[in-house]
């Protein structure tokens, strides 16, 4: 939760976090923190109307190359956050932002249920070292 109470605070120091306005911005405000980390991270970006960020949660910290994420535990913080979307993040510390079935079959899945909520999946991003995939840009999403 380290990075929600970061956000409070730079909001109450004057500091605004800037919308998020396509992949180069969510590797900008996330990979510095996953950069060196050797097990998969996956973040939810939760967002309002006009796609600030409202929080960020991390939902699962899994294996070198595996993470369990149910929906439940993606879109209960966006419940409490009255977020009207969300952007999907996760690492792949093999170096390869390359998605893989397992990316593709969760985030259909997360797109089917944020659909059934009325809360939009806007993107998810792939952050490695070797740069980033976007599904929405890969037209996966």
């Amino acid at each position: 939760m380290y990075v929600v109470s970061e956000i409070r605070t730079r909001r109450y120091r004057g500091r605004s976090l800037p919308a998020i306005t396509g992949p180069e911005a969510v590797h900008r405000l996330v990979f510095p923190r996953l950069k060196t980390e050797r097990r998969e991270h996956f973040i939810a970006l939760y967002l309002d109307s006009r796609n600030n960020v409202l929080a960020q949660e991390t939902i699962s910290v899994g294996s070198l190359n595996a993470s369990i994420v149910h929906p439940r535990e993606v879109f209960r913080p966006a419940i409490l956050h009255s977020a009207a979307a969300l952007i999907l993040v996760h690492n792949h510390p093999s170096g390869d932002p390359q998605p893989s079935e397992e990316d593709l079959a969760i985030t259909r899945r997360l797109r089917e249920a944020g659909q059934l909520l009325g809360i939009e999946l806007l993107d998810h991003v792939v952050l490695a070292s070797g740069g980033y995939a976007s599904f929405k840009e890969r037209r996966l999403l």
